[in-house]
């Protein structure tokens, strides 16, 4: 009888189940109490164990997912190249140069320039090109009439869009500096009773900051014009400010007399706005001389004995510290008119240059910091700046001596403190993107240059270009250019070894700019820099 053999096959996969993950619940665990709460946590990954799959001769089937989204990557590469960002060839590959090209487009309309497309940045883009292709004469006449050229289109198309659907996009081009129509006529009214032009006015800083004041998500604008230097638009206590708040059929103009405002100033229910602190809105009226002052008569002079010296105080309250956020705000506009990023062929102003990059840093510092802190569970975004707040005051004594120090000394004790902490690199590192983040999307440039501080202490060198910028700009810290060159060399060189770029990954060519603009900045200060002495930096300890 014949040995009966039989065989079994069996299939089977293990799933091993996920461990739930266990939340750190400390920023910075033990800083001072624990300062900071609900730190991210360390999700495992979870692991499937599968029999290997018996071998046939099936062939399998194209993707249809890869397959589409390489046609959408195909049209989005046509519409860049299109419209004069140079995306490579039509290949469906999202590399470097078509990230770059994606930046340079985000920039031109004044999204944050991250070189990945949103789905409305998308949408936006591929519509536009679908758009021209069809205008045919109409379409060449607005790219002739644009000192922008093809990119002009773009614009034209989104201020088309934010005025409410209108029909003439060619008056959205010339002369409105990337603003709606509405608000590029009162730049040109106000610009007649000034001495700078409108294109000068619309390059200050503070006179146009730009919020969702109304909540609609778009842009609304608040035009300050303190800052023109002009007394026919202010007198002694306040000035004219214009906000135009967004409505479904366009913009609402709103009328104040203000000083020094800010959008949180105003509230706005679509296209009406009122001051927060007098809750009506007011016109701004006409500005009439003050009477003249009867004089009296002199009286006879007292002499009494000579005061005890003193240091002279000419500020009765702390001078109202510039925001950052606005500024930015400006600079995305300057930059947006004049046809996108400085480089360094292009580089003629290197505070100009800095000032770009500055903003640049900030986008992409709040877009992965944003994203850790959407991973913190039970904490909303007020608790954690209020967190990040306490965090920013440890180190205050360091953010100081920032104005005061080479990059080297200032590191000195930024390390101790770290050491001090008895935390985890990786968690305090965390730590540091979200507070980096949460300070500039509050505009506590404490906490942000804090944090800056303190990734660059844990061996993430490219960090310190923040720092640099914070100095050469004036934000944050005292403008010191002789200072910011040691930051501006301590991230470049790191990125010169192979250090990891944090800010503009896909665009290389930045670090020749940056070189070349540090240098700039600095012409002979580094080697005339006057002696500064060394301020001793405090050693936080940490109690059990």
């Amino acid at each position: 009888m014949k040995p009966c053999f039989i065989a079994a096959l069996a299939a089977a996969s293990v799933v091993v189940t996920p461990i739930q993950a266990s939340a750190d619940n400390a920023f910075v665990g033990g800083l001072v109490g624990g300062i900071i709460g609900s730190a991210i946590a360390n999700q495992p990954k979870q692991r499937v164990y599968r029999a290997p799959a018996r071998k046939t001769t099936t062939r399998k089937a194209p993707s249809t997912v890869n397959t589409a989204q390489r046609q959408q990557n195909r049209d989005t590469q046509t519409a860049l190249n299109y419209f004069g960002f140079d995306a490579g060839s039509v290949d469906g590959v999202m590399g470097s140069r078509s990230r770059s090209a994606i930046s340079g487009y985000q920039s031109t309309m004044g999204y944050s320039p991250t070189g990945q497309l949103t789905q409305y940045e998308r949408d936006f883009l591929i519509g536009s090109y679908h758009r021209a292709q069809a205008g045919g004469p109409t379409t060449a006449q607005m790219i002739a009439s644009s000192p922008l050229g093809v990119k002009g289109l773009l614009v034209a198309y989104r201020d088309e869009q934010m005025n409410g659907g209108g029909t003439s996009s060619t008056a959205s081009i010339g002369g409105h500096y990337g603003l709606p129509s509405i608000v590029a006529a009162a730049v040109n009214e106000i610009a007649k009773s000034s001495d700078p032009t409108a294109e000068q006015l619309v390059q200050r800083s503070g006179f146009i900051q730009l919020s969702d004041i109304n909540g609609d998500g778009r842009t609304d604008y608040v035009i300050d014009t303190s800052v023109t230097g002009s007394a026919f638009w202010c007198n002694a206590q306040s000035c004219a400010v214009r906000v135009f708040a967004s409505t479904p059929d366009g913009y609402e103009r709103n009328d104040f007399q203000a000083f020094n405002v800010t959008p949180a100033m105003f509230n706005c229910q679509r296209g009406s706005c009122a001051k927060i602190d007098d809750g009506a809105p007011q016109m701004a009226a006409a500005i009439t001389p003050a009477p003249m002052p009867v004089p009296e008569p002199v009286p006879m002079p007292k002499f009494a004995a000579a005061p005890e010296a003193a240091i002279p105080n000419f500020f009765q309250s702390e001078p109202v510290a510039a925001s950052l956020s606005s500024h930015c705000n400006t600079v995305s506009l300057v930059t947006s008119t004049n046809g996108g990023y400085i480089t360094e062929a292009t580089l003629a102003d290197a505070n100009e240059a800095m000032a770009e990059q500055l903003c640049l840093t900030r986008s992409y510092a709040l877009s992965s910091g944003e994203d850790l802190m959407s991973q913190i569970r039970g904490a909303t975004p007020q608790q954690v700046a209020e967190q990040c707040a306490s965090f920013g005051t440890l180190l205050r004594d360091s953010v100081s001596a920032v104005s005061l120090q080479s990059d080297g000394d200032v590191m000195k004790g930024v390390g101790q403190f770290v050491l001090s902490t008895g935390i985890a690199p990786a968690q305090l590192s965390r730590t540091a993107q979200i507070c980096l983040a949460s300070g500039y999307r509050s505009d506590d440039l404490e906490t942000a240059m804090a944090a800056a501080l303190m990734l660059v202490s844990l061996g993430q060198a490219p960090y310190a270009e923040i720092i640099g910028h914070h100095l050469s700009q004036g934000f944050g810290a005292t403008r010191r250019s002789d200072l910011a060159i040691g930051w501006y060399a301590r991230a470049l060189d790191a990125l010169e070894s192979g250090a990891t770029p944090v800010f503009g990954p896909g665009q290389p060519e930045r670090a020749g700019l940056l070189r070349k603009a540090s240098l700039m900045l600095g012409g002979n200060a580094a080697a005339s820099a006057p002696t500064v002495t060394q301020a001793s930096v405090p050693v936080f300890s940490i109690e059990n």
